[in-house]
């Protein structure tokens, strides 16, 4: 799971099993960002998250909304409905339109082959390939 800034750039990286469920790797990858600032201590907790359908749960938005970071889901309704269910939110906000920037980002990442089949049985190796793609990737948008 790799999350990335408003640009697209990555700021934190976790490396699993395909088996757990997205919200279960949320809570260890968010401990993997720090964003470093003039003055202070990195920061550690964005102002407002950007997820798909899939991460939509009441637990999950009522965990964000503790932590202080605004939830941007779209509702995921397995059936369409005259009118929405009580409670939740009807629209996403103007921060899921910046949502190509995440998903530009994966796709670039999918560039590398060895990343999307993902030939290595050990995790650390995997996940040092994905370091070497985030770094080849900060190069290229510096050198651009």
């Amino acid at each position: 799971m790799v999350v990335v800034d408003g640009n697209g750039l990555p700021i934190g990286l976790q490396v699993d099993s395909a088996q757990p469920h997205e919200l279960r790797r949320v809570e260890p990858t968010w401990q993997t960002i720090a964003v470093p600032r003039k003055r202070g201590r990195s920061k550690t907790r964005p102002n407002e998250l950007v997820a798909d359908k899939a991460d939509d749960s009441a637990e999950f938005r009522a965990k964000l909304r503790r932590r202080g970071i605004k939830p941007t889901i779209p509702t995921f309704e397995r059936r369409k409905r005259q009118t929405p269910k009580r409670g939740r939110p009807i629209g996403t906000g103007a921060g899921y339109r910046q949502r190509w920037n995440v998903e530009r980002g994966f796709g670039w990442m999918d560039n590398g082959r060895r990343l999307v089949v993902r030939y290595d049985r050990h995790m650390h190796r995997y996940r040092a390939w994905c370091l070497m793609a985030i770094i080849l990737w900060g190069i290229d948008r510096i050198l651009k």
